[in-house]
C-alpha cells in the first residue's frame, strides 16, 4: 500500500497558513476543524508544519498564553515531508523514528495532502481486516480431502 492510496480515501481537505499568521488565528482553525497540524507554506513552498505539539509548548512556555507570536516562531522549520509512492510501512518507520504524528506528501514541490498516524494506522487495520476476510473465506470454500478407508 501506497501513501496515494490513504489519500484517495482521505479526501481532498488540505489547511495551510503562512508564516506570519498569527498563532491564535492557527489555534483556532486547527480547533474549527478538528485538526491537529497546518500546514505552513510561502511563496508556494512548504516552509513549516505547525502541530498541536507546538502550540501546547507555547502555552507552558506562555503561562497558558499563546501570546501575538507567529507560527514562523514556533513551527517546525525542517518538516519532513514523503511522497504519494512512499510504502506505508517506510512512513510508519519514518513517524515512529522521527516522532512525528503529520507528514505533508509533496510530489515534486506540490502539497499534495497530509498523512497523520492515525490515517496510517486505519488504512493498515482496514487492510489486514480486508486480507483477514479473504482468508477466512478460502478456508470456508475449502475442499474436502477424500477420505480413504483402510480396509
Amino acid at each position: 500500500m501506497r501513501v496515494s492510496d490513504i489519500l484517495k480515501v482521505k479526501g481532498n481537505a488540505l489547511f495551510t497558513v503562512t508564516p506570519d499568521t498569527l498563532l491564535k488565528d492557527a489555534a483556532t482553525t486547527m480547533a474549527e476543524h478538528d485538526i491537529g497540524s497546518l500546514v505552513v507554506m510561502e511563496y508556494g513552498d512548504l516552509v513549516g508544519m505547525l502541530t498541536f505539539r507546538e502550540v501546547i509548548l507555547t502555552l507552558r512556555t506562555n503561562d497558558g498564553s499563546v501570546g501575538t507570536s507567529t507560527i514562523r516562531k514556533v513551527m517546525d522549520d525542517h518538516p519532513i515531508s514523503c511522497t504519494p509512492e512512499t510504502d506505508v510501512d517506510e512512513v510508519r518507520r519514518i513517524m515512529l523514528e522521527h516522532h512525528v504524528r503529520y507528514l505533508p506528501v509533496m510530489e515534486s514541490r506540490t502539497l499534495m495532502g497530509v498523512i497523520s498516524f492515525y490515517d496510517v494506522a486505519k488504512a493498515v487495520v482496514e487492510a489486514q481486516d480486508f486480507e483477514n476476510r479473504l482468508l477466512k473465506a478460502y478456508i470456508r470454500d475449502w475442499p474436502e480431502e477424500e477420505r480413504h478407508v483402510a480396509r
